[in-house]
């Protein structure tokens, strides 16, 4: 009889150990990227896949791929839903066609109309409900998805021009390539011939004549982009994305068939890359726009005063629009707003302070 359960006991034990085995399998993440592996945002992602790694002990690993590798980038989040890709990457204003909330989260037009940049951003989406909307969203879409917000950018540059603009009618008189959907829209609600086209088309589009001006992101970018090349006149302040965020959706199943620790580790690690996302950008951005100032012959302007109060009313009223046809549209803009009602005066002033504080020594070194 002793033998006999002894004997139990170590099928038992043994059953535990496969099961155990079989739980902490490796398992490895497909994610493929509306861009090219050159960009720095997948630097950036093989940071946060590399952290995920080694939090995991090696039992999580990915293999990252560029645009168009298994499905069209227009493709990725319904192929994600479907299974058909484990997971995708990209910025989540891409997918408003589908809910115009994703805005919100992706590429909040005009810091929401309520002074939002991307460290207030990280703050709300941390600290003031907006993650548990961020997870809400996906059921909203209908999607089977698991969403993890990576890398928030911003203020993005309004531009590059062939001539200096000093007024809105200056820029109304242009053809301007902007970002799909409403920050796009909302150029064109103020006059502006916008254009939405591809990355590859731009620079040729600029070279043919069939656009005046281009925006796409910030110096690092804009420099690998090229711009510099065929225009000279770059505009730092814009507000059409003063905050973007590139995130990862990872397939529900897949995400499902991690444990619990993997899951964490996961979340962890996109904790860390918001923070050193921004981290990186800033260095990356300065140096870039002092060897387009220093080397490429850019000459750096301030934007017309009018473009702001301007754009800001137009990306209010659309906002509002959005927010009465749409009832989760209306509550993720309501829990940025009642943030920043106590959120903005603080951070705007003490923001007023570091602008002020940089200035001061940015002006010392044109001395």
């Amino acid at each position: 009889m002793f033998k006999f359960a002894k004997s139990l006991a170590t099928v038992a034990a043994g059953s535990l150990l496969l099961g155990s085995v079989a739980a902490n399998a490796a398992t490895n993440i497909q994610i493929q990227s509306v861009l090219s592996n050159k960009a720095d945002e997948i630097v950036m992602l093989r940071d946060f896949a590399d952290t995920v790694t080694t939090l995991t002990d090696g039992e999580v690993t990915f293999d990252i791929l560029p645009n168009n590798s298994i499905v069209p980038g227009a493709e990725i989040m319904n192929a994600v839903d479907k299974g058909l890709l484990d997971a995708g990457f990209a910025w989540t204003h891409y997918w408003s066609g589908m809910h115009p909330a994703a805005m919100l989260f992706g590429s909040p037009v005009a810091g929401a109309g309520v002074g939002i940049d991307n460290i207030a951003f990280i703050s709300w989406f941390q600290f003031g409900g907006g993650k548990e909307l961020y997870d809400q969203l996906w059921d909203e879409m209908n999607l089977n998805v698991k969403g993890l917000m990576l890398q928030p950018v911003g203020p993005e540059a309004l531009g590059w021009f062939k001539e200096p603009i000093k007024s809105m009618d200056d820029f109304r008189r242009l053809r301007f390539r902007t970002p799909p959907g409403i920050p796009g829209k909302t150029y064109n609600d103020i006059g502006v011939a916008a254009v939405a086209m591809g990355g590859g088309d731009i620079l040729p589009a600029l070279e043919k004549g069939t656009i005046d001006a281009a925006e796409w992101c910030c110096p690092k970018p804009d420099s690998v982009f090229g711009f510099q090349k065929v225009l000279k006149h770059y505009y730092l302040q814009g507000l059409h994305q003063v905050v973007v965020n590139a995130d990862m959706y990872i397939n529900k199943d897949v995400w499902n068939e991690l444990t619990p620790l993997q899951q964490n580790a996961m979340q962890v690690a996109a904790d860390a890359s918001l923070m050193k996302a921004i981290s990186y950008r800033i260095h990356e951005n300065g140096k870039a726009l002092k060897d387009l100032t220093e080397n490429h012959g850019v000459i750096l302007h301030d934007t017309p005063a009018d473009y702001f109060t301007e754009y800001m009313a137009a990306a209010n009223a659309t906002l509002e629009k959005n927010a009465a046809d749409n009832e989760f549209f209306a509550e993720v803009w309501n829990s940025m707003k009642a943030f920043a009602e106590t959120a903005i005066p603080f951070w705007a002033g003490a923001q007023t302070s570091n602008a002020a504080l940089g200035n001061a020594y940015a002006n010392s070194l044109k001395k």
